[in-house]
């Protein structure tokens, strides 16, 4: 069981919990062989991220802590195979988001203007630079469970504070200062168990946007964060390789959470339609708190 301190796949004496484990005639340990990632449990992450993708609940802090706290093998799984498998969990779901938005990306782009893509392109920077000059120790020092719960947390008490201010603007009078505060909440996603959606809902509920408009922006910049960080994500995935004997579990995963959010859009989106954020930040504070219990179990 993973403690606070350490990752997601740490093992006591750096032997993989669960992984095989062969001796010399002397008795000297050999490397450990991680297992391997599972048909079933690639398609049951697949399932889970697509919703999870859509809500402000952060879908990767749903990957890397449910198999934890369920005692999959997926956890103790190679980190590179790992964070291999999310991209291609986040290639399905950018696809699909790709049709369930189509027509709010139509109208995006048919009123382009330079003024509109200065105002995305601000918006999208500050997660861009800090996910390229700090994605190395962000993944090394906050990818366990401990660190994914007090995101889970730390956002949930944002989005309950962010909620109750007044519904007073529109998502039309976005300005540049919003535009900052918009990008700056993307750039705080990072932080695993924070959630994009959760951040950028948070950030306009807090600068007065009625709760649709906020949605509404949300999804506005979406795609151009989703896209651009599996896009780059998966060119160095091509460049390497799919590690050895893991195609038919990505693509089993890629095509669930294809799948899941193509399901899950229409509902989510009635759902969501001037709705309370109680049951998002509730939800968090429960999974956060379950999570950081068992962690400081050690």
């Amino acid at each position: 069981m993973s403690s606070p301190t350490e990752p997601l796949s740490a093992a006591p004496r750096g032997v993989a919990a669960g992984a095989d484990v062969t001796h010399t005639d002397g008795g000297a340990e050999r490397s450990p062989t991680p297992p391997q990632l599972k048909l079933g449990e690639a398609i049951a992450l697949g399932a889970l991220h697509g919703p999870a993708e859509l809500m402000p609940i952060s879908s990767s802090g749903h990957v890397a802590l449910v198999p934890w706290l369920l005692d999959w093998d997926y956890s103790r799984v190679d980190p590179d195979v790992r964070k291999a498998f999310e991209v291609a969990l986040h290639a399905g779901t950018a696809a699909a988001l790709l049709i369930t938005l189509r027509d709010e990306v139509a109208a995006t782009m048919t009123g382009l203007t330079l003024q509109r893509a200065g105002w995305l392109a601000v918006a999208s920077a500050p997660a861009a630079v800090v996910g390229l000059t700090l994605e190395g120790p962000i993944e090394r020092r906050l990818g366990t469970p401990g660190t994914i719960a007090a995101g889970m947390l730390g956002g949930a008490v944002a989005m309950a504070l962010a909620d109750r201010r007044p519904q007073q603007r529109s998502a039309d009078e976005a300005g540049w200062a919003d535009a900052v505060w918009l990008g700056i909440a993307q750039a705080c996603a990072l932080y695993p168990g924070v959630s994009r959606n959760g951040a950028t809902l948070t950030a306009g509920r807090m600068l007065r946007f009625a709760r649709a408009d906020a949605n509404r922006l949300s999804r506005l910049l979406a795609l151009p964060v989703i896209g651009g960080a599996t896009g780059l994500k998966a060119l160095r995935l091509l460049r390497r390789g799919l590690p050895s004997g893991t195609t038919p579990a990505f693509a089993a995963g890629a095509a669930t959470s294809f799948a899941t959010t193509l399901l899950s859009t229409r509902v989510i989106r009635q759902v969501e339609r001037d709705r309370s954020l109680a049951p998002y930040w509730g939800y968090r504070l429960a999974l956060g708190a379950v999570a950081l219990a068992r962690a400081a179990r050690g």
